[in-house]
């Protein structure tokens, strides 16, 4: 039996990765049939769409992706296609494991990380309802908050105040939260976590800890706690090895699955999956280094992790802890690994984007 699975190529650094993790997924010996599809700035110029309708098309197909980066510009451009596939596709848990390796360069080497983020993925500010400065509606938008609630005013005018509105849902948290429990469930974990700002946006932080909380009596076995953000921060510095399942509205989770990644020894190791129930994308956590594109000198590890989760998604649970072990080596070897994993990053015995996945191949044979 063959998978259907869209590969996505992204833009930068993007298609050398696609290329180095279709190798080593292909390499496990799982059948695989790839729709290539292409997506991002390179694609925005040919076609002046950079998300063709034939890519979502191709996932709603075979309800299962590998996306390489795509480019978000900043501040001007078209919105996050990121963003974008995950609203359009419904795909509401961002699934993003924190994992030490032994021979990644990381200031917590000696602790042992390894939680999870499940990051809520189509609500709060990112759900994108956004109103600019100066325009109409945002004056309509501003005088109505003022009317309705005159005891907190916006107390800047429309002209020089943009406005972003952030929405948090009954529905959409208990979804979350819920496969954040099923998920620890399944793989043997012991505590989920919620974060929030509770104590200060009390009608939609609170809102999602309430949930959060009447979720978890579904999950008697597994413990429950909460924790406001910035606290959790903190925390997280201080002694991660306390926390195993974390679930967070989307804002938060952006920014602690990054501190997280910082955590292993850096985005170049920190897989991801945006899951729904009716379809997932698996992606790396970083971006898309156009400065870098075409120089085969990028890590791989992060999307050929992401082809691990995958793997686990579609049952193939002996493949993907093969391919997990196999990049686990090579990074415990630390010879044949990229720049950026050498104790010098000048070392001269680095080796490229393509080595490295090759590397990771013999390691599966």
């Amino acid at each position: 039996m063959a998978y259907e699975v869209t590969l996505i190529t992204g833009d930068g650094v993007g298609p050398e990765l696609a290329e180095a993790a279709r190798k080593c997924v292909d390499a496990t010996g799982v059948a695989i049939n790839w729709d290539v599809q292409e997506a991002g700035i390179d694609v925005m110029e040919k076609t002046g769409n950079p998300l063709p309708p034939e890519v979502l098309e191709s996932i709603r197909r075979t309800r299962c992706a590998l996306k390489a980066p795509i480019t978000t510009p900043v501040g001007t451009g078209f919105r996050s296609l990121n963003v974008h596939l995950r609203q359009e596709l419904d795909l509401f848990a961002c699934v993003r494991p924190c994992k030490y390796y032994p021979g990644v360069r990381s200031y917590f080497s000696s602790v042992p990380v390894d939680l999870v983020i499940f990051r809520e993925n189509t609500e709060d500010l990112y759900a994108g309802i956004e109103f600019e400065k100066g325009s109409e509606v945002t004056k309509e938008i501003v005088d109505e908050i003022n009317r309705l609630a005159p005891g907190r005013k916006i107390a800047t005018k429309y002209d020089e105040t943009g406005v972003s509105i952030k929405p948090i849902s009954v529905s959409g948290t208990d979804r979350l939260v819920r496969a954040a429990f099923e998920y620890a469930r399944e793989n043997g974990r012991k505590k989920v976590t919620a974060v929030h700002k509770a104590n200060i946006m009390k009608f939609s932080d609170g809102l999602f800890l309430e949930t959060a909380r009447n979720v978890a009596k579904d999950f008697p076995e597994i413990e429950f706690e909460d924790r406001i953000v910035d606290n959790m921060c903190m925390q997280l510095v201080q002694k991660p090895e306390l926390y195993d399942v974390v679930a967070l509205p989307n804002l938060y989770g952006d920014i602690l699955s990054d501190l997280c990644a910082g955590l292993i020894g850096g985005l170049g190791v920190a897989p991801g999956a945006n899951i729904g129930h009716n379809g997932a994308v698996f992606e790396a956590t970083h971006g898309s280094a156009p400065k870098y594109k075409g120089l085969n000198k990028v890590n791989p590890c992060a999307l050929i992790l992401s082809g691990v989760l995958m793997l686990r998604h579609l049952k193939e649970t002996d493949a993907a802890n093969r391919l997990e072990a196999a990049v686990a080596e090579v990074i415990r070897e630390g010879k044949d690994v990229t720049y950026d994993m050498k104790p010098n990053r000048d070392d001269p015995t680095a080796v490229g984007t393509q080595e490295m996945a090759e590397a990771i191949c013999r390691k599966l044979a």
